[in-house]
């Protein structure tokens, strides 16, 4: 009579990186955002900002919001200032970082 309900798998993206012979595993878990690289002068981060647009009930309109997120810049993708990226949030890295570069989408010029 009852029936159960099917679970929802969650799908994990894993991403590896090799240094001095070790392998180091960041498994994504949570949000996963799109955004531009505005600073990459920091060694191994890139700081990413993205943009929300919000609606404000209120007066009827939207409003941009911004926000920078601090991203570990790995170095088989070595992201650029300017690229467009995919960031995942994985584990904390260090006091700021949580989130790791996961692809570049578009190159900057």
């Amino acid at each position: 009579m009852a029936e159960k309900k099917a679970k929802k798998e969650k799908k994990v993206a894993i991403v590896v990186e090799k240094v001095a012979g070790k392998e180091i595993v960041y498994p994504i878990r949570g949000n996963i955002f799109e955004g531009k690289v505005t600073s990459a002068k920091a060694d191994k981060t890139v700081t990413v900002e993205r943009e929300v647009t919000q609606y404000v009930p209120k007066y009827e309109r939207y409003k941009k919001i911004k926000s920078k997120i601090k991203a570990h810049n790995l170095l088989s993708i070595n992201a650029k200032e300017g690229d467009l990226v995919k960031i995942g949030e994985t584990r904390r890295i260090s006091k700021t970082k949580s989130f790791v570069v996961m692809e570049i989408i578009g190159k900057s010029m």
